[in-house]
């Protein structure tokens, strides 16, 4: 029994064909064709969404008006 071999699918293409008409196919494939780019296009702006556009800084400190000078040095090991 098994699954149909090639033949029975191009004899049920053929059947299909008359039935519907290939211009009637041809636009069901167009439709189809449309909404999943439609849908791609809704998933990929929901990602964007997702994410911010920049990344937030940091909150800044505010010190209590004392200012803290110092000295950059090179890291040396020991």
């Amino acid at each position: 029994m098994g699954s149909f071999s090639i033949w029975h699918w191009l004899i049920v293409l053929v059947i299909i064909m008359l039935i519907f008409g290939t211009k009637k196919l041809r636009n069901i494939g167009q439709d189809l064709g449309g909404a999943v780019k439609g849908f791609k296009e809704g998933m990929k702006d929901a990602a964007d969404e997702e994410k911010p556009a920049t990344p937030a800084a940091p909150p800044q400190q505010v010190t209590s008006g004392q200012t803290i000078e110092g000295e950059v040095r090179e890291k040396t090991r020991s």
